[in-house]
C-alpha cells in the first residue's frame, strides 16, 4: 500500500513542494518496481455489483458527452417505491467496447485501500483529497481535450494510458472565474504513456487528452486535490473580521457620498490591518487543518465509551491534526474540535497523529499511562469524531 511516506518520497518530498507543485507537470516512473494496487479489476466488479452508484456518481462518458444511463442500465423499483438504475452487464460491456470510458467518483468513500492512499496524499499536501476511478478500453478519448479546476495526482493501476498534455491557456483558472480558458492549439507539450505503478502530477488548468490506445484495458485513479486560493483565504479572513463593528455594520447604501466614502475608508483600514498580520497565512493554514471534519467513522459497538481492553485498535479520522505544547499541558486539535490533556499524554497523541492504527496498549506504553487512562483519552477523541475504533472489538 502507498502510505504517506511513500507519497512524499515518490513525488519528491519538500523539493517537489518547493519547485514543482502548482508550477509544472511531473511524471514519476515505477521502473518495474513491485507495486501493490489499491484497486483491482475484481474490486471494481464487486463495487459495481454491490453498490447503488447513481449517475453521476458512476457514469459512462464518450467523446466528452455522458452516455445516458438507460443505454446500459434498467430502472429498478422496490416495494418501498425506491428506484435506482442497475447496470446490465451485456449492455454495460457493449457501451465500453464501443469507446465509452467508465468513471466512479469518490471511490475512496467505498473502498478502504483507496481511502488509505487518499489519506496519505492528504497528509502530504495538507488539503482534502477525492479519488475517482477511470477505466477505458479503446483509443477513443472519453472526455476530449479538457482541463480540471484542481490539481491531480494520477496513479496508473492496470494496462496503460496515453496522456497528451497541452499546458494552461489561462493562469490559475478556477471553477468560479470571470472567463473561461481558451482551447489550446498546436501540438501537446508532452505525450506520455503511463504503465502500472507510474504516477503523473498535473496542475489545475493544464489541458490534457487521455486514451487507452495501447491495446490493453486501462484502469487508473485520479486523486483530486482541493484548491486553496486567495479567494478561500479572503473568505476566511472575512469571517474572522466579523468581530469588528465596522464589518458587522450595514453598508450605507442610502447614505450621503461623504458617509459612503468614510465607510469605505474604515473598511479598508480593517482589511489592511488584518492582511498586515505576519501570522495571517499561518493562522489560515492552521484553521484548514483543525476544522476539516476528516473522514468520520463509527466505533460500534462502543456507543458510550471505549472499554479498557488491550486489543482495541484505534486510528485518527483526519490526516491533519495539530499538537501544541505549553508548560503544563498538550492541546490536540482536529476534526473541528480541540482537547487539552496533561503533558504525559503528549507521546500517545503523537503516535495517533502519525495516522497508523494503534492499540490501546501501544498508546499506554508510549506515554507511560495505564490502560484505563489510554481508554479515557481515546474515548474523548472518539466522542469528538477525531478517532475511531478500527479493530480489536469482541
Amino acid at each position: 500500500m502507498i502510505d504517506s511516506a511513500s507519497w512524499a518520497q515518490r513525488l519528491g518530498g519538500d523539493t517537489f513542494l518547493a519547485q514543482t507543485c502548482f508550477r509544472a507537470h511531473k511524471v514519476i516512473r515505477s521502473n518495474g518496481s513491485a507495486f501493490l494496487s489499491p484497486l483491482t479489476w475484481d474490486d471494481l466488479n464487486e463495487i459495481i455489483a454491490t453498490h447503488r452508484l447513481e449517475p453521476p456518481r458512476m457514469r459512462l462518458s464518450r467523446r466528452g458527452e455522458a452516455v445516458p444511463a438507460t443505454a446500459y442500465s434498467v430502472l429498478r423499483t422496490n416495494r418501498r417505491g425506491v428506484s435506482w438504475y442497475q447496470p446490465q452487464p451485456a449492455e454495460f460491456h457493449a457501451r465500453l467496447a464501443e469507446g465509452a470510458s467508465l468513471v466512479i467518483d469518490a471511490v475512496d468513500q467505498i473502498h478502504p485501500p483507496v481511502r488509505e492512499s487518499a489519506v496519505g496524499l492528504e497528509r502530504f499536501f495538507r488539503t482534502p483529497v477525492q479519488v475517482n476511478a477511470y477505466a477505458s478500453w479503446t483509443a477513443e478519448e472519453g472526455f476530449g481535450t479538457h482541463w480540471d479546476d484542481h490539481d491531480v495526482v494520477v496513479l496508473q493501476l492496470e494496462g496503460s494510458k496515453r496522456w497528451k498534455i497541452y499546458g494552461p491557456t489561462r493562469e490559475s483558472p478556477a471553477w468560479r472565474d470571470v472567463e473561461a480558458p481558451e482551447v489550446p492549439t498546436g501540438d501537446p507539450i508532452a505525450d506520455t504513456v503511463l504503465a502500472p505503478g507510474d504516477m503523473l502530477y498535473l496542475p489545475r488548468g493544464w489541458w490534457h487528452a487521455v486514451s487507452a490506445d495501447q491495446g490493453t484495458a486501462s484502469l487508473h485513479l485520479t486523486f483530486g486535490l482541493a484548491t486553496q486560493t486567495g479567494a478561500e483565504f479572503l473568505s476566511w479572513l472575512s469571517d474572522g473580521l466579523r468581530g469588528s463593528t465596522t464589518i458587522r455594520a450595514d453598508v450605507p447604501r442610502f447614505g450621503s457620498p461623504e458617509e459612503r466614502t468614510e465607510y469605505l475608508a474604515a473598511l479598508r483600514r480593517e482589511v489592511v490591518a488584518a492582511l498586515e498580520d505576519p501570522e495571517a497565512l499561518s493562522l489560515w493554514e492552521r484553521s484548514l487543518d483543525t476544522t476539516h471534519p476528516g473522514r468520520p467513522h463509527p466505533s460500534l459497538p462502543h456507543v458510550a465509551s471505549v472499554p479498557e481492553q488491550s486489543g482495541i485498535t484505534v486510528q485518527l479520522t483526519t490526516a491533519r491534526a495539530r499538537i501544541d505544547l505549553s508548560d503544563d499541558a498538550v492541546t490536540f486539535s482536529g476534526a473541528g474540535s480541540a482537547w487539552t490533556f496533561t503533558l504525559p499524554v503528549a507521546p500517545a497523541l503523537r503516535l495517533l497523529a502519525a495516522g497508523r492504527p494503534v492499540t490501546l496498549t501501544d498508546l499506554a506504553t508510549e506515554s507511560n499511562l495505564t490502560l484505563g487512562q489510554a481508554a479515557e483519552v481515546v474515548s474523548a477523541l472518539v466522542d469528538g469524531q477525531a478517532v475511531a475504533v478500527v479493530g480489536g472489538s469482541t
